[in-house]
């Protein structure tokens, strides 16, 4: 079972289960299954802190050590608009305080950069009951909700990108130039350290100082989520005093990845991974997503003993380190770069299969919608007991994911459609405009026009269509044409790519979608547009904030433009 024992990044017992699959899809029929990789990270707090069952106590990832002593701030989900609200409008400073925030609404890493840019000395963060808890359900192990006594592990990187923070950009090799731990991209300069909700509530309930501002700053917890800073009565003199001891190492991780070659295109590769380490058991994430991997490995390698063979290259991924920063992913990808921006047509992941047990929800990308559409007409009690007792939603997840691969692997033509492209495009632009009509003055005033980008998007729709009037009239027996149309499909993704990256963010370069730079979990249309826009009334210069906002206009209207050309059937 997966779920036997824990199976934290860099683990012997992580190495084991990796050796584990790497035996069962041999036994698959694969034609390869690989144990490859190394890189660094951060590992657990030294000997003991743990306990006997090698379950590593909470804590933050890559969080420094420290042992800062201040006074207490409430800072809500220490958002950026959390921050602003407690600086600009209740005048509360957070220089040289402990800070406390809920998890939640965003990124951990982002709630940790934001507490360092207000000048705080150290953060804690707390799992609300009233964010992670469903009214009218127990407590596990009576429900499914979360105890009191858990605290959220998970990692606090702040890369702008993802993988090795010594590495950036490069895959985390033993000849690879590392920067020093100090140096390390996207590593917290103050101490973090998550606590469950029951300590926290005794934090806040002795908490003085000013009221929350609104309803939205409060949580479930029996308190009144005062602001701080400080506590009241006779605790008044109280300070907090965190104590994190965490250490960094140089440790090896293993990806196991897995390969079919492909019989009539076998430079075209079609990818399926999920990651398989756990901060402790992983009953929910990662298992219900690998094991569903497991499922689909057994099920292609089953039609392989039948005598069948993709057309195009299927690739299994198992990625070590994920919770780390997305690391055995990141660094397998960064090592391979050269050959996955010419031939990989598609990766699909197979993380947490289940998350309750409402509907089927899919994130992909606008291509994939059509194929999408057509194929859908935490511990292993906790999946028995709670969300799946008979594990009939995984399968359904693992028939379609499975279903995913084989038809982008095996269709003639692949299955993206373009169409579907052009009316996301149009919705998008027609959101970022939207959302900068609330400066409609200003826009006037420095001459900001987003007419470039409306027409682009029109542009990018005649050619989609153009498109598929051509790609259902090709000859389907004539490979030299068939490999044309597929290459326009394949590459089309590359083309919304800006070389250049969005600012402070070259990591990301891709104009229609990134994580949002004040939320890594939360997607982003037109970035580069929403980041200039962001705040844009509280910048110093205007007339510059205005500016950039055009610059970004300019270049998602040409990348647009650039990317409908490609669809053309030669250069015009």
């Amino acid at each position: 079972s997966f779920t036997e024992l824990p199976h934290l990044a860099g683990t012997e017992q992580n190495l084991l289960l990796a050796k584990k699959i790497q035996t069962q899809w041999k036994k698959s029929g694969l034609d390869s299954a690989k144990l490859i990789f190394n890189t660094s990270y951060h590992e657990p707090p030294p000997d003991g802190y743990e306990n006997v069952k090698n379950i590593v106590p909470p804590y933050n990832a890559f969080s420094p050590q420290g042992t800062p002593e201040g006074e207490l701030v409430y800072v809500n989900y220490a958002r950026t608009e959390d921050f602003f609200k407690l600086e600009r409008e209740m005048n509360i400073n957070c220089t040289g305080k402990i800070v406390i925030a809920r998890y939640g609404k965003i990124f951990r890493g982002n709630k940790v950069k934001n507490a360092m840019l207000a000048r705080a000395k150290g953060i804690i963060l707390y799992s609300d009951p009233a964010d992670y808890s469903a009214p009218g359900v127990q407590p596990y192990p009576k429900g499914w909700n979360l105890p009191g006594t858990a605290a959220q592990r998970g990692n606090v990187l702040n890369l702008n990108g993802a993988g090795d923070p010594l590495t950036p950009g490069y895959p985390a090799k033993e000849y690879t130039f590392r920067l020093d731990v100090e140096e390390g991209v996207g590593i917290p300069q103050i101490p973090v350290h998550p606590i469950g909700y029951n300590d926290a509530e005794i934090l806040l309930r002795y908490l003085g100082g000013t009221a929350p501002p609104d309803e939205s700053w409060k949580g479930s917890l029996k308190v009144n989520y005062n602001i701080g800073p400080g506590f009241i009565g006779h605790d008044s003199f109280r300070k907090v005093r965190m104590h994190v001891h965490n250490i960094n190492k140089i440790t090896r991780i293993y990806n196991v990845i897995g390969t079919i070659r492909g019989s009539v295109e076998p430079d075209r590769y079609v990818i399926l991974g999920g990651h398989r380490d756990s901060w402790v058991f992983g009953g929910i994430d990662p298992t219900s997503g690998a094991s569903v991997l497991q499922e689909v490995v057994q099920s292609f390698g089953k039609l392989m003993s039948r005598g069948w063979r993709p057309r195009r290259t299927i690739i299994f991924a198992s990625w070590d380190a994920e919770e780390f920063g997305l690391l055995g992913s990141t660094e397998w990808a960064e090592e391979n770069v050269k050959s996955l921006q010419e031939r990989s047509v598609a990766y699909i992941n197979s993380d947490s299969s289940i998350e309750g047990n409402y509907t089927l929800r899919v994130d992909c990308t606008p291509l994939l919608y059509q194929l999408v559409y057509k194929l859908t007409k935490e511990t292993f009690e906790l999946v028995e007991n709670f969300y799946d007792p008979t594990f009939k939603k995984q399968l359904a997840v693992a028939q379609l994911r499975g279903a995913l691969v084989y038809e982008l692997a095996d269709s003639k033509i692949i299955p993206f459609n373009i169409q579907d492209y052009a009316k996301t495009l149009e919705n998008y632009a027609t959101d970022i405009y939207s959302l900068s009509k609330k400066y409609d003055q200003q826009l006037r005033d420095h001459q900001v026009s987003f007419d470039s980008l409306f027409s682009a998007v029109k542009n990018f729709s005649k050619s989609a269509s153009d498109f598929h009037r051509r790609l259902s009239q090709v000859d389907l027996n004539n490979p030299t044409a068939v490999r044309i149309m597929n290459d326009q499909l394949m590459f089309l993704e590359r083309a919304f790519i800006d070389p250049l990256g969005l600012p402070g963010r070259p990591f990301y370069r891709h104009i229609i979608f990134a994580p949002s730079s004040h939320n890594k979990y939360a997607g982003q249309s037109f970035p580069g547009i929403f980041d200039a826009l962001f705040d844009i009334e509280n910048k110093a210069d205007l007339r510059s904030a205005w500016k950039e906002v055009k610059k970004h206009i300019s270049i998602a209207a040409f990348t647009i433009q650039a990317a409908a050309g490609t669809l053309k059937e030669v250069l015009e």
